[in-house]
């Protein structure tokens, strides 16, 4: 590990006299890593968007699991009614006044909202993996074989985001 110390000075000019110089001490550390071991770091906000991408080709109109009558998935994020309730659930344990309809799985601003709301309650701290894997098979998604499938079109999702 190597830190390297940077420290600006920036002499400031109030009226016609010369105020003393500026320090401003900025302080890098860089890490070498073992080329296996590298990580990209990658915003929360293409986690939402690959996971979009994945659930619904990013169609807020699009309606999931027709075959579960009054479960059905909607919106860009497919969010079935009970995960309206588990998020409304979450609210009121905050002690927030907001509450969330069925009919706001449509808009794509509310679905990120949602889904906000779920990760930081329950997944404050976890990987990309464990989220996406328990957004798609719920509270134990991430010990189920079947959610691996989905993780890696998530995974795909954001290789290509990452690319671009």
């Amino acid at each position: 590990m190597k830190k390297v110390m940077i420290l600006f000075a920036v002499p400031a000019i109030i009226g016609n006299t010369a105020a003393p110089a500026l320090e401003v001490c900025y302080e890098e550390t860089t890490i070498e890593l073992e080329p296996k071991s590298i990580q990209m770091v990658i915003p929360e906000r293409d986690l939402v968007s690959a996971l979009i991408l994945v659930e619904s080709r990013g169609n807020d109109s699009a309606i999931g699991d027709r075959h579960i009558v009054g479960g059905e998935a909607v919106g860009a994020l497919q969010i079935r009614p009970i995960m309206v309730r588990e998020v409304n659930r979450i609210l009121k344990i905050q002690k927030s006044d907001k509450r969330f309809k069925l009919s706001d799985r449509y808009d794509r601003e509310k679905t990120i909202e949602m889904f906000y709301v779920w990760k930081n309650f329950h997944h404050k701290d976890s990987d990309f993996e464990t989220i996406a894997r328990n957004w798609n098979g719920g509270p134990k998604g991430y010990k189920n074989s079947r959610t691996l499938k989905y993780w890696s079109k998530v995974q795909k999702e954001l290789d290509d985001t990452t690319i671009r």
